[in-house]
């Protein structure tokens, strides 16, 4: 129980005390909000993702074994998730959201952070949690856009979106650097160091003020279930699939970890942008958020008990 308060202390609540300074802020300064978001994307978590990649001691043969894990790991909620719509008899515009807030979590403003935490003695794990983030961007590019608007959104457009994405970038930059073995010279690593340093501050102070105008109200059938899908099966499931193709050690770790985030914030950003259900959307991250300094904790604790 003392090592779970020291995992809450020293990753969890450092996390939840940015986040609630980015609410504070954005109650009392009304900062646009738009701006701050394209600057994390385009400059802190590129410098974040190609540092990472940079400095890892990543073995690429692993690579086939993550990807098949990812790939069973994401069809698994998607399968969940699609059963559970089906169950529960719900409106199409809930069923999405009950899809997309299953299936993609928020690996970037909150994963990302918390695996830089847990890990910075071993940019391995948190290279791993840059290889989830990715295959996350794609998924919420192409299936859950396919579920917000598949009639009007036709493959090219999805494919540009992701190609046109600049962690992608830095990420093939990164693992070029890392393959060759080259090394960049003091006045150009410097810069990107410290606007990777920036990237946790910045990641979780915006995903805070995200949540400043959003009202808690009454629990919905679709946000519990999402909650237990997410936050429970999610690491649940991930935890077979582990144990089924024997990984073991940090990528393990970050693995099980990783299959505890909240719901992706994008969530709730793509279906403000197509009008599909935004209310109720905003309402399953804020919850989920909230609700995984719990659930979170005890995943970095039987991670490290397990693996």
């Amino acid at each position: 129980m003392n090592y779970i308060n020291l995992i809450f202390l020293n990753v969890i609540l450092p996390i939840l005390i940015l986040m609630a300074i980015g609410v504070f802020a954005q109650k009392k300064l009304r900062l646009q909000l738009g701006p701050i978001s394209k600057l994390l994307t385009y400059c802190f978590m590129p410098a974040t993702v190609f540092l990472n990649m940079y400095q890892a001691q990543f073995d690429y043969r692993l690579l086939s074994q993550l990807f098949f894990y990812l790939l069973l790991f994401s069809s698994s909620l998607i399968v969940l998730s699609r059963l559970l719509s089906k169950v529960l008899k719900i409106e199409r515009e809930e069923s999405i959201t009950l899809k997309n807030s299953i299936s993609l979590m928020n690996s970037g403003n909150y994963g990302l952070p918390v695996s830089q935490l847990i890990f910075s003695a071993n940019p391995l794990g948190v290279s791993i949690q840059i290889i989830v983030l990715i295959f996350q961007n794609l998924l919420t590019y192409t299936y859950g856009i396919y579920n917000l608007l598949s009639a009007t959104k036709s493959a090219a457009d999805i494919l540009n979106s992701f190609i046109r994405l600049p962690i992608i970038h830095a990420l093939l930059l990164g693992i070029i650097f890392r393959l060759f073995n080259l090394s960049l010279p003091t006045f150009a690593l410097v810069p990107i160091e410290h606007l990777s340093n920036g990237f946790v501050a910045l990641a979780l102070f915006l995903l805070g003020a995200q949540f400043a105008d959003i009202k808690l109200n009454l629990f919905h059938r679709v946000i519990a279930w999402s909650l237990v899908g997410r936050l429970i099966a999610g690491p649940a499931l991930a935890f077979l699939f582990i144990t089924l193709l024997r990984i073991d050690g940090v990528m393990a770790q970050s693995l099980l970890i990783a299959s505890s985030f909240p719901t992706s914030r994008k969530t709730a950003t793509l279906a403000l942008e197509h009008d599909v259900a935004p209310e109720l959307a905003a309402q399953v991250v804020l919850y989920s958020t909230l609700l995984s300094g719990v659930t979170v904790t005890v995943v970095i604790y039987l991670s490290k008990l397990l693996f």
